[in-house]
């Protein structure tokens, strides 16, 4: 049970330096942790050049796991959970769409280094 609660706030860390980070690049938060039914996405941003960005983060704590990155924590599975809550969240929103944009998923790795020495790592549009 601690283990659990510990991976949450490490998670909710990430997130937090992840949207930071973004905000950092001209990016709009539209909202965080969106859930629908059994999926959830971690963060809907806007680019700054009109972008609909969902944003998947995944977040370890440096040498938590030996020779473990954040990245490998992102399955098969996971992606196609996600793209289908991010086409789910589409289908609801389609006024957040430009339509010579459309939209992207993106994956933000976050590693937890010691005294704010995080690794972020921002991977566009992993989806195709």
């Amino acid at each position: 049970m601690k283990k659990s609660s510990n991976n949450k706030n490490i998670g909710q860390v990430g997130e937090d330096l992840a949207c930071n980070f973004l905000i950092k690049k001209r990016y709009k938060i539209l909202c965080r942790n969106y859930r629908l039914k059994f999926d959830e996405i971690d963060i809907v941003a806007k680019s700054f050049n009109g972008i609909l960005v969902f944003v998947e983060v995944k977040t370890l704590k440096s040498g938590e796991i030996k020779d473990l990155i954040p990245e490998d924590n992102l399955t098969k599975n996971k992606l196609k959970k996600i793209s289908r809550a991010c086409r789910l969240f589409v289908g609801f929103h389609k006024e957040l769409i430009d339509d010579n944009r459309g939209w992207r998923l993106d994956l933000i790795a976050v590693t937890l280094g010691e005294e704010d020495d995080n690794i972020i790592s921002h991977y566009e549009n992993i989806n195709t």
